[in-house]
């Protein structure tokens, strides 16, 4: 008699290769544009290595405030973010603001420190913002509110199913790391197919966890909320920040305001904490802010984890605290750099160039997984009995 409830290893075995050949081919979308943007800004780099360099000679660089007004002139935006490095032949990359009312960011330029002369675009800058959407939502219409990030989001989500499942439907009778983790490749047919498909699994879970439990926070705002509750606790959900002192608007003279405050931020950041950064990050205030916002990473270092933070007031151009990567624990410097974190970089040069060929995995996984698919219908096929031929009605007539 036909067993009517099926077991759990069948039901967890159809669930495996039903989101195989659905979430599968998005995932395997998402993990070419991620290993794409794993390496972002050294392609970036590569491309615009002309406009990354200038010629210094014996020029002084010009003050935060007169190099934005150059560039707005020239480029008719209003400037958000300079990056600035500590070598005189470095080039100065510039972002805009964002379009009050499509909240679109213009292309980012480059520009010379010395003379406030644009040199150009960023270029592939648009080829990133696409494969960065493709990825994200799918390119589907209404970017992040809209139904791409719920697909993406649900397919996180497979990813966490395809390793319980995958892990449970493998787990052998006899443990041996032979078995756990050696592909047995001399096997013909279905099962060579198998064991790649589950040993290459086997291998990569710990990265696609990480992957998949970080991409979740930016799919679903309650489960990064969980997150930064469970790592940074709910009581230091503010960035813990040394203050400078509390009389500095009374130091301040009269008219340091707007472009003077700027200047004179950067002066002092320059002569104190400024003097040990490589790449700086001078965020300009809008009219409301309160405060200026420089993010440093000291010299010789490209980790972003290591960035450090110093904000300045707004309307007198004076310290207000300080932030140094160092004295955040681990929990806080893992929230602060979730994408560092989903990406590897947070672990090293090493773990980047893992995850990167882990993304590039994934189309591996559904492609194996189809094979194994279509063999085993092909199999079942070839079991399955052939029905009876039958003679159509007139020869049955004419036999009688």
């Amino acid at each position: 008699m036909p067993r009517l409830i099926p077991s759990l290893r069948t039901v967890l075995f159809r669930l495996h290769w039903a989101l195989g050949l659905t979430a599968g081919l998005v995932l395997a979308l998402m993990g070419l544009t991620g290993a794409l943007m794993s390496y972002e800004e050294a392609v970036t780099a590569f491309a615009n290595h002309d406009r990354l360099t200038v010629t210094a000679g014996d020029r002084p660089a010009l003050a935060p405030s007169a190099l934005v007004a150059r560039i707005e002139a020239q480029a008719g935006l209003k400037v958000n973010i300079l990056t600035l490095a500590d070598d005189p032949a470095a080039s100065v990359h510039v972002r805009f603001a964002r379009d009050p009312a499509t909240r679109a960011r213009p292309p980012a330029v480059y520009a010379d420190p010395y003379d406030g002369a644009v040199l150009g675009p960023v270029r592939l800058e648009g080829v990133f913002t696409t494969v960065r959407d493709l990825h994200r939502w799918l390119l589907l219409p209404g970017g992040s509110k809209g139904w791409g990030r719920t697909i993406t989001g649900a397919c996180v989500l497979a990813l966490l199913v395809f390793l319980g499942t995958g892990l449970y439907l493998r787990w052998p009778k006899v443990h041996r790391w032979r078995i756990w983790l050696k592909p047995s490749l001399s096997r013909p047919g279905r099962p060579r197919w198998w064991s790649l498909h589950a040993v290459a699994g086997t291998w990569l879970i710990p990265v696609y966890l990480v992957m998949a439990l970080t991409g979740l926070t930016w799919s679903y705002p309650s489960f990064k909320d969980a997150a930064t509750g469970l790592l940074v606790g709910e009581r230091e959900t503010a960035k813990p920040m040394r203050a400078a002192g509390r009389r500095a608007a009374a130091e301040a003279p009269a008219d340091a305001s707007g472009p003077a405050a700027v200047d004179r931020a950067w002066a002092a950041f320059r002569a104190g904490e400024g003097r040990e950064a490589g790449t700086t990050l001078l965020t300009l205030p809008s009219p409301d802010a309160r405060a200026i916002r420089i993010r440093w990473l000291p010299k010789g270092v490209d980790d972003l984890s290591a960035r450090n933070e110093a904000r300045y007031d707004a309307a007198t151009g004076l310290l207000l605290a300080t932030e140094g990567a160092a004295d955040l624990p681990l929990g806080r410097r893992l929230m602060d750099n979730i994408l560092e974190v989903h990406r590897g970089r947070f672990f090293g040069d090493l773990f980047a160039l893992l995850f990167c060929l882990a993304a590039l995995a994934l189309p591996g996984f559904a492609a194996t997984g189809l094979t194994l698919y279509v063999l085993r219908r092909r199999a079942a096929a070839q079991r399955r009995p052939a029905k009876p031929r039958t003679a159509p009605p007139a020869l049955r007539e004419a036999s009688r």
